[in-house]
């Protein structure tokens, strides 16, 4: 039964925010000089409750240089058995105390010599939208309501919302 009380839109936000907490690596696409979409992969750092998510990248690459001009991106995120689609804005952010607070042995895979690398900066992305699929349950029950769409003909059971953010 439906909560009369509750608001849709931001039911949708809370859930997509809330699976974002789970899916850490991103598709991250940026629109090149040409307006070619360019995606890249990124490992999320960190999601505030107000749909800003934080990024370790190097300050040298097609992504950052493609930001200082065109900064609204998109960003995909997938599990087994969930999926999100947000865009925002995105700043590069030159901010030694967040740069430290938010290294990890990941970022050190790719930019040696930590916070210290000359190289790192970090990529604010300011959500402004999105949507989700959901297929609550375990892989067993994802299968299931494969099967039974096959069997049937309905439509997969997965929980779809869209929200702005």
């Amino acid at each position: 039964m439906t909560d009369p009380t509750s608001d849709p839109a931001t039911d949708h936000a809370a859930r997509l925010l809330d699976l974002l907490g789970d899916l850490p690596i991103a598709m991250f696409t940026t629109t090149d000089d040409d307006g070619r979409l360019r995606a890249v992969p990124m490992a999320r750092q960190e999601v505030e409750p107000s749909a800003e998510l934080w990024f370790i990248t190097a300050r040298d690459t097609d992504h950052v240089r493609h930001l200082r001009t065109r900064p609204h991106v998109g960003l995909t995120f997938a599990s087994s058995d969930a999926w999100v689609s947000v865009h925002g804005t995105a700043e590069v952010v030159t901010d030694r105390a967040k740069l430290e607070e938010l290294w990890n042995t990941f970022a050190e895979a790719w930019l040696p010599g930590g916070p210290d690398n000359p190289d790192a900066v970090l990529v604010r992305v300011d959500l402004e939208g999105g949507e989700y699929w959901d297929t609550p349950g375990s892989k067993v029950a994802s299968l299931v309501s494969f099967v039974k769409t096959r069997l049937t003909g309905d439509t997969f059971d997965a929980d779809h919302g869209a929200a702005d953010l």
